[in-house]
């Protein structure tokens, strides 16, 4: 079977989904693939790198995409809601598409997908399972997001991280208080802590204090208890308004006090949970930032503004999206890798061969024979279960 890589069309996308470094494990499972050209270039990847592990370079990107059985993106349609669209037209019926495809974004936008065919799937749906660690692309590109929020935060405030003890005096460290403690936020500790600041973190899910301590950072406890904090694969929950009120409100004197705030709450297929406030903001010293990582989804920070970075109150609030992209060549790297192991899951002796009874494959197969196969997406968007579902539920029941 033939992989094939596109370049990446979004605006400012510079990760590519397959580098050189992982083709031969690709060979050694029956997998040729061929790149389109100049693919892996802003990633720091050249074409001569892949020609010499074994990948075809190919001149356009609707050659790939006639030539590959599956296609590998980092950024599908879906995720890629800007130029995405333009790709329907070049798949064909029973070709695969392997990538992010935000499942639980658009109904409308999967129905298109599905309408062309293709089996698709969405690795933001990888089951958090111990066999699945090594394919969870979603953790990987949480790691580099909680890293690089720190170097943003570290380059926008007027203040240095670390306590200094010189001939001019002594400089105190500066305070980075983290919001949400799942994998971006156990990262952005841990660099803000190499980078010698003081660091503090909240979370609603109590089961995390032990993680946050071991990274060098102070647990923030609040009277205020969440039901329900933590789903199955260990996710926070959302929670009603009256919870996040409460939150705000003891949470208000901590970040007055913080020289750097970083937020990471998001939760999958609604928007983020307002954490902090314009009063909050407004209580900062002047210089302070804030760095939302949920900016996408509407931001933690409740004055943030998706893709733009303001100054409110004296505040700097950056209000990124996709800072994983700005990594591009190791974010590329760990991405090729998590798609790499996918793969070699997938595809038995040359052939794409799914086993619906796996909980990988079942997870995060999206579309199928023209249909949304899902069950989790079908129910998130409030569609009946489709027959062999309903029969395979009724066999277990």
């Amino acid at each position: 079977m033939i992989v094939g890589v596109p370049r990446e069309s979004y605006p400012g996308e510079r990760r590519v989904a397959l580098v050189p470094g992982v083709i031969a494990n690709l060979a050694k499972a029956g997998l040729e693939v061929v790149i389109e050209a100049g693919a892996g270039v802003e990633a720091g990847y050249p074409d001569a790198q892949y020609a010499d592990k074994g990948a075809k370079v190919l001149a356009s990107r609707g050659d790939v995409f006639s030539t590959a059985d599956i296609i590998a993106q980092v950024l599908g349609y879906g995720s890629n809601d800007r130029t995405g669209r333009a790709d329907l037209a070049l798949f064909r019926r029973g070709q695969a598409l392997i990538g992010f495809l935000r499942p639980l974004g658009d109904v409308h936008t999967l129905e298109e997908i599905a309408a062309t065919g293709v089996s698709s799937f969405s690795v933001e749906l990888m089951p958090r399972i111990t066999r699945a660690q090594s394919m969870d692309a979603l953790s990987s590109m949480a790691t580099i997001c909680g890293y690089k929020a720190v170097v943003v935060a570290a380059d926008k405030l007027p203040r240095i991280f670390p306590m200094l003890t010189t001939a001019a005096g002594t400089i105190t460290p500066s305070r980075v208080l983290v919001i949400g403690a799942g994998v971006a936020g156990l990262q952005a500790i841990a660099t803000a802590r190499r980078l010698g600041a003081v660091v503090s973190a909240y979370d609603l899910r109590p089961v995390v204090k032990e993680q946050v301590q071991s990274l060098g950072g102070r647990f923030v406890e609040l009277p205020i208890e969440a039901a329900d904090a933590q789903d199955a694969g260990g996710y926070a929950k959302a929670q009603d308004e009256s919870f996040y009120q409460k939150q705000r409100e003891l949470l208000g004197r901590v970040v007055g006090e913080s020289d750097v705030v970083i937020t990471t709450a998001v939760v999958p297929g609604k928007k983020s949970p307002v954490l902090v406030t314009k009063e909050m903001v407004a209580g900062m010293a002047p210089g302070s930032v804030i760095v939302d990582l949920a900016a996408e989804r509407g931001g933690n920070c409740e004055l943030t503004r998706a893709q733009e970075t303001i100054v409110e109150h004296g505040v700097t609030i950056v209000g990124a999206i996709n800072l994983a992209s700005t990594v591009p060549y190791h974010a590329s790297q760990m991405y090729a890798k998590n798609l790499t192991n996918f793969l070699v899951h997938l595809v038995k002796d040359g052939k794409l061969q799914l086993n619906l009874q796996d909980e990988i494959t079942s997870s995060t197969l999206v579309t199928q024979n023209g249909e949304l196969v899902n069950p989790r997406v079908r129910e998130f968007y409030g569609l009946p279960a489709l027959a062999a579902q309903s029969a395979s539920a009724k066999e277990t029941n």
